[in-house]
């Protein structure tokens, strides 16, 4: 392997685009191969973004020998197949987040990454956005005293689109929940770990996905109320209260610019831009990983992943939530 990494992308959709703009401003980080299973639609994307190969199935990107990573944005139901068949061939991985739909999968996924010593991270961006980053410091360092209070909402009505697709396919593990459910429970897990008990409530939609899901996560000493949906939009807004005061995380805050921190009545806020869309820095992650010859990050580990998808296993059964394939 050379001094530059040389991704591969495979699903071409609207989060592929966002990606390759941010890693264009990665040094040492060159894109050499795209895939779809459209050809057409591949040889496009590649026009685009002045990329030199383009292959019209997965496994011509898997075995190119111009690819050491890829980065996989497919829907969430082929995250797992997909990544175990590249990581077999030896590929370094970063898979879109659910890193798989259920703990039976991602467990796999990681054994899968042990065994053929190569580098698997969960695309779970938010984790290295340094607004993010700051903020878990400033908790560390007591800046609020001890948390009490979570919340975290993501919603945006969708439920005019395309029931084929991945949002409103059951088949393709759709509705809120893996989607952007996972970011409410990501930060509550992030910054309070494992609750002791979970509630969780759906509304189904009628192709049989959920498009809302209410959460309360319930700690020793505090609690969090979480929420997503397809069906109205939120705020989308984060508050971390202590008992010396609040972070309020802007709008919106999975991709936060900056944030607030409220003590004895008077707020003060905090610019924090991120460089390009904000891929950039979980792609400087995987760089810095993979050229440390580690299989997953500090920052994002593969125990962290089991934990996440483990939470949203619960809340589904909490909430009723089953995947056709599943069955």
């Amino acid at each position: 392997m050379g001094q530059n990494l040389r991704w591969g992308i495979i699903g071409l959709g609207n989060i592929a685009h966002k990606f390759v703009k941010d890693l264009q401003l990665v040094e040492g980080a060159m894109l050499t191969a795209v895939a779809s299973r459209s050809i057409e639609k591949s040889k496009k994307f590649a026009i685009q973004y002045n990329v030199e190969n383009a292959f019209g199935n997965y496994q011509e990107l898997m075995e190119s020998e111009l690819v050491d990573v890829i980065y996989i944005a497919t829907p969430h139901s082929f995250h797992a197949s997909i990544a175990i068949e590249a990581m077999e061939k030896g590929k370094h991985i970063l898979c879109e987040k659910p890193l798989g739909v259920n703990l039976n999968e991602v467990s796999e996924m990681i054994n899968v990454a042990k065994k053929n010593n190569v580098f698997l991270m969960e695309a779970l961006w938010t984790r290295f956005n340094p607004s993010i980053v700051k903020i878990k410091e400033l908790l560390a360092e007591g800046k609020i005293g001890a948390i009490k209070y979570i919340h975290a909402d993501f919603a945006f009505p969708a439920l005019d689109r395309a029931e084929e697709g991945r949002l409103l396919n059951p088949d393709l593990a759709g509705g809120s929940l893996l989607d952007i459910g996972i970011y409410p429970i990501f930060l509550s897990y992030l910054l309070q770990g494992k609750p002791k008990a979970i509630q969780a409530f759906s509304k189904m939609y009628k192709t049989g996905i959920e498009m809302q899901t209410s959460m309360i996560f319930d700690f020793e000493n505090a609690q969090a109320m979480l929420y997503s949906g397809l069906n109205s939009k939120s705020e989308m807004k984060a508050t971390i209260s202590g008992i010396n005061g609040n972070i309020f995380i802007n709008p919106k805050w999975h991709e936060t610019q900056g944030y607030s921190i409220e003590k004895g009545g008077e707020v003060t806020h905090y610019d924090l831009p991120t460089k390009g869309k904000g891929f950039y820095y979980e792609i400087l992650e995987v760089q810095k990983c993979i050229k440390a010859n580690k299989i997953e990050s500090d920052l994002w580990s593969h125990q962290n992943s089991k934990d996440l998808i483990s939470l949203i296993d619960e809340v589904r059964v909490k909430a009723g939530v089953i995947f056709p394939f599943e069955n």
